[in-house]
């Protein structure tokens, strides 16, 4: 039996690390997770102060038009401002804005020339694809020279003036943006991101070579966001045009220009604020800071992860099934905390976004299942008592023990006074000899109906069936009140009903039959006696063997108790004495009473 249960925990246990581990795999539930790793890594902080952001937004289109209807002589003026001081003048100048068309001569060529002249300018430029991105399993853009259709450069006077970075957006399938590419290597050719540009050029001027994170197959890294939308210092450009704003604010800082503006549809949704839009410049600008400050991210191992989330949730198994319910709820609830919010938190700040709710989830449902398997099999372990227990006692009992939180059916035995009563059938064997079998079933199964009803309906507990003969006690298994008065009633009951059926059996047989009765009380052991494969509840000691005895004792229609019966009960019943008589195995006599009645109350 202990090495079937050992089986059988031991094959559970790999059941449930084959189930984590290949969910662990499959990354079930991907979407619901990076939501609630967004939730819980991607927190603000204090956004960099060298980094500014140029708005294109309403102020400036109000002034100046729509973008589309300017010369490109106002980002040229925009440039010398803001480099006119050799001393105050930006680390570097990014435009999120793509400048693929020609406008009039005049104001192309000026712009050109300031970005030449400057030798700190960025522009964007951005790849076309064949079709839609590819993702991968878990969401990951996929970039390869088969997607590659062509890419949209700057016009090329202002592409030889300048350097660029393609400013393509990662976004999630899920439509937020926590991913970020450092190059795209295509046809031999290495291309930066808008960001890395910008990153390799300030490091350049800072006299530090640009140290990239770890990347995946496809280049890309996720990158904790500094803050939400507005978190860095944002410039109108028509204040820095008119000369609102004093441009030695933005020396040897990181300046960005790009839309800033609903209208001009560059807006995306940002992982660190779910619901609430952020420029594609800022998002660009929070790239950048995450290079800068090293606060960049790689998916953790699958493989790995699913391992170790198949381990820990096979040894939580094995630690909880033997567990009671308030030690299990205090074991799940730190374990579910700890394999989840603080490990996903820990990790994240060694550079690894791992899975926060598989391991939660599954530790609930172990914890769930395990609530489930003990209450389940406590309402079988109820069931079996109460199985048990409806061959030994009255029904009322029975519901009782069913109802009652607290019982337990203590196992082995136990000491406990009791009141012990024997009845036997007198004449009984010679009786059955010339009767068919049918008819001494009939007359036995009548008799001995009689005495469990009996038996039940004083609180009692029916021991056993001994032939013709029956054995009950009572204050056991459980404490009964007034117990050796309801065991002289019982006996009481027993001859009154006896009467009847003698007469009933009489005029149908000619036969007729009476009890022996004797009811003892006193200490005895009591208890499941047996093996673990057959038992029986029952009573054993003096007290037993000499109830027995009286009964063996008493004549036909007789009930003989015991003094210390007598002593408990004589105010309420009316009994002879009879004397002390001689019982078998015992050295001295027992004076006994024969009980006459039960007196009116």
């Amino acid at each position: 039996m202990a090495k079937k249960q050992k089986l059988r925990v031991a094959l559970t246990a790999l059941l449930i690390a084959a189930v984590t581990g290949l969910l662990g795999l499959a990354r079930v539930g991907y979407s619901i997770d990076v939501m609630v790793s967004d939730a819980l890594c991607q927190r603000a902080s204090v956004a960099s102060k060298n980094i500014y952001i140029i708005a294109i937004d309403d102020k400036t289109l109000g002034q100046y038009g729509s973008i589309m209807s300017w010369s490109r002589q106002l980002s040229a003026d925009l440039v010398r401002i803001l480099n006119q001081d050799a001393q105050t003048r930006p680390a570097v100048i990014a435009f999120d804005v793509i400048f693929s068309e020609k406008g009039d001569a005049q104001g192309d060529a000026a712009f050109a020339d300031a970005c030449r002249a400057a030798g700190n300018i960025v522009t964007a430029m951005s790849y076309r694809f064949k079709e839609q991105p590819e993702y991968d399993r878990i969401g990951r853009i996929t970039f390869d020279k088969y997607h590659v259709d062509g890419v949209i450069m700057p016009y090329e006077a202002l592409r030889e003036a300048t350097r660029q970075g393609y400013a393509n957006t990662l976004v999630g399938t899920d439509g937020y943006v926590r991913r970020a590419m450092a190059y795209i290597d295509e046809q031999g050719q290495r291309s930066y991101s808008l960001a890395s540009q910008v990153y390799r050029i300030y490091q350049e001027g800072r006299g530090a070579a640009a140290e990239w994170p770890k990347l995946d197959e496809n280049n890309q890294y996720l990158f904790s966001y500094s803050g939400k939308t507005g978190c860095y210092s944002t410039i109108s450009m028509a204040d820095v045009l008119d000369g609102t704003v004093n441009p030695a604010i933005f020396a040897d800082g990181i300046v960005f220009v790009g839309a800033y503006a609903a209208g001009m549809q560059d807006s995306y949704m940002p992982a660190i604020s779910h619901g609430t839009q952020m420029y594609g410049v800022e998002i660009q600008a929070n790239i950048v800071e995450a290079l800068l400050e090293g606060r960049t991210q790689q998916q953790f191992p699958t493989g790995i992860y699913a391992v170790l989330a198949a381990a820990l949730a096979a040894v939580f198994y094995l630690v909880i099934r033997r567990m009671k319910i308030v030690p299990a709820t205090v074991l799940m609830v730190f374990a579910a905390a700890a394999a989840g919010p603080v490990f996903a938190r820990v990790m994240y700040a060694q550079g690894f976004v791992t899975p926060v709710i598989l391991l939660p989830a599954a530790f609930f449902m172990i914890y769930a299942v395990h609530l489930i398997y003990g209450y389940v099999q406590e309402i079988m372990r109820r069931q079996k008592v109460v199985n048990v227990f409806k061959q030994y006692v009255a029904p009322q009992v029975v519901d009782k023990i069913s109802r009652d939180k607290d019982f337990e059916l203590v196992l082995g035995g136990e000491n406990r006074h009791i009141a012990c009563l024997f009845v036997d059938i007198r004449g009984f064997t010679t009786m059955s000899e010339s009767l068919k079998p049918e008819e001494v079933v009939e007359i036995l199964n009548e008799y001995l109906s009689l005495t469990t009803n009996s038996i039940f309906q004083n609180g009692g507990t029916l021991d056993k069936f001994v032939g013709d003969a029956t054995m009950a006690v009572f204050n056991a298994p459980f404490d009964l009140d007034d117990y050796i008065y309801k065991a002289v009633c019982t006996a009481c009951d027993m001859k009154a009903g006896a009467d009847a059926i003698a007469e009933k059996f009489e005029q149908r047989f000619g036969k007729s039959v009476g009890f022996g009765i004797g009811v003892n009380c006193g200490n005895a052991v009591v208890g499941n006696i047996g093996c673990d494969f057959r038992m029986d509840y029952t009573a054993i000691g003096d007290t037993v063997n000499t109830a027995a005895r009286l009964e063996s004792n008493a004549k036909r229609g007789q009930i003989l108790i015991s003094r210390e019966v007598y002593d408990a009960v004589k105010d309420r019943v009316d009994a002879t004495p009879i004397g002390e008589i001689p019982l078998k195995g015992k050295s001295q006599g027992v004076f006994v009473y024969q009980l006459d009645a039960i007196k009116s109350v």
